[in-house]
């Protein structure tokens, strides 16, 4: 079974309403990994036996007439970040704790009450480091559009899976790109909501700190509005969880069809060097959307600077809390090359820089807000180079560069929901990602946005695998 060919909404629909069986579902699940897995390295472990016995427990609940939740049977892949009771959590590292969980994390937890039947844990660099999957643990993972290319990270195994029909649901974490990056680079659309709408939570603080957003990732937005509605809400475990607001999001972006009247785009955030093609092919999307009626105010002197100084700052101290207690340890080789200059750079951030790096959160916050004034979204490219070569950072006009993700991480210091569409194919058919970011904790508009953007772009199609 090929799930890009079904809508995850329709699928819960059938299996409560008895035209399909969570048997089935899963069945095709593991069929599918079976098939492309080989292909792509999207999983770390498939958990097919116990997967089939969850299936059928909820298949059985129907046959009694008793609850089983909005996404009863839907097949599930989880980031392997986070928990899932029964199969270890590997961060991607060799130096992980191989024993699985005793428990889920909140967000899997409240998926796996709303009937969703885990099939496996995805992929991620170590610790989700970086915008590439690979890691010492799983190596590299593909991207099912051409197969010498990256997913992107650190959500790229769950990207991997959806973009090539292994599952129609999976979990991911952004805490700097990593739920918007590989969604843009797979073809298809997704979002980081405001930060606490999905509560963290648990016996663990969450891996990038304050930056961290963990949520679903579904092929459209719809579904995902429609899974959003079962994760988001506080925890008590959470102190910067968020109370729930309003009606369901399903229903507030799927009731009324409605192009935004004004919109801000933003080629570069006044900062950003940009690859000429997606640059192009970002400026096409936007011509289409001006077409169709909105009208567009062009802004790019938002942020002077680019925002990666104090967002590393922040980022690195929390590797370092990780792992650097395995600095001059036998294990410390063991840790990929790139997270080790992370950890030792969050070693040597004193107090008082980690401070200035938070009060940057509020700098970036004001700015941002300015440009808001002109218009409730703002547009932009999800990423600045071309998908990265297996091995290689993306590149700008033929140069890799480390900079080829600078557009996503800046909301994660702001806070603000943000989320991507696809706008289009490059040259040799690798997709385009429009962002989408609105105000503060107006995670609504984005989604509704998002769903008139995929109607007016248009569909760019499947993954050739």
């Amino acid at each position: 079974m090929d799930f890009r060919g079904h809508r995850l909404i329709d699928l819960a629909s059938d299996v409560r309403a008895r035209n399909r069986t969570a048997v089935e579902l899963v069945e095709g699940s593991l069929a599918r990994i079976a098939d492309v897995e080989g292909d792509l390295n999207a999983f770390v472990v498939v958990d097919g036996d116990r997967a089939l016995e969850d299936a059928a427990d909820i298949d059985a609940r129907l046959d009694n007439a008793e609850g089983v939740g909005p996404l009863a049977g839907i097949p599930l892949a989880v980031k392997d970040l986070e928990d899932a009771a029964g199969l270890p959590t590997r961060y991607g590292s060799l130096v992980s704790d191989p024993t699985p969980a005793i428990g889920d994390s909140v967000l899997v937890a409240r998926l796996r009450a709303a009937g969703c039947v885990i099939v496996g844990k995805t992929t991620t660099p170590e610790m989700g480091h970086k915008g590439v999957t690979e890691s010492p643990l799983s190596g590299v993972t593909k991207n099912p559009w051409s197969t010498d290319r990256s997913p992107g990270g650190s959500s790229g195994g769950s990207a991997a899976a959806l973009a090539s029909g292994m599952v129609p649901l999976a979990t991911g974490s952004d805490g700097g790109g990593s739920i918007r990056i590989p969604a843009a680079l797979c073809g298809y659309s997704g979002i980081k909501t405001t930060q606490g709408r999905v509560a963290n939570g648990g016996p663990n603080a969450p891996g990038s700190g304050l930056f961290t957003v963990k949520g679903p990732m579904a092929l459209n937005t719809t579904d995902t509005a429609f899974a959003l509605d079962v994760c988001v809400g506080p925890h008590p475990t959470d102190p910067f969880s968020l109370p729930r607001s309003g009606a369901p999001w399903y229903d507030a972006v799927s009731s009324s069809f409605r192009l935004p009247d004004r919109v801000v785009y933003s080629p570069t955030l006044g900062f950003a060097e940009v690859d000429r093609e997606i640059a192009e092919v970002v400026e096409a999307g936007v011509g289409r959307l001006e077409s169709a009626g909105i009208e567009v105010v062009r802004l790019d002197d938002i942020w002077p600077e680019d925002p990666v100084g104090p967002w590393f700052t922040g980022w690195a101290v929390m590797r370092a809390r990780a792992q650097g207690h395995l600095q001059d340890t036998d294990q410390w080789e063991q840790i990929d090359e790139s997270l080790r200059f992370q950890i030792l750079m969050g070693l040597d951030v004193s107090g008082v820089d980690l401070a200035k790096a938070q009060d940057a959160m509020y700098h970036y916050s004001l700015a941002l807000d300015r440009a808001f004034e002109q218009a409730p979204i703002l547009l932009t490219p999800m990423v600045a180079g071309q998908t990265p070569v297996v091995g290689h950072e993306g590149t700008i006009n033929g140069e890799a560069q480390v900079s080829w993700v600078s557009f996503s991480y800046g909301f994660n210091m702001t806070r603000n929901p943000a989320g991507t569409v696809p706008c289009g194919l490059t040259a040799d058919g690798m997709p385009v990602g429009l962002q989408v970011v609105g105000r503060q904790l107006d995670d609504i508009s984005v989604l509704q946005a998002m769903v008139a953007f995929e109607q007016v772009l248009g569909s760019i199609g499947h993954a050739p695998i």
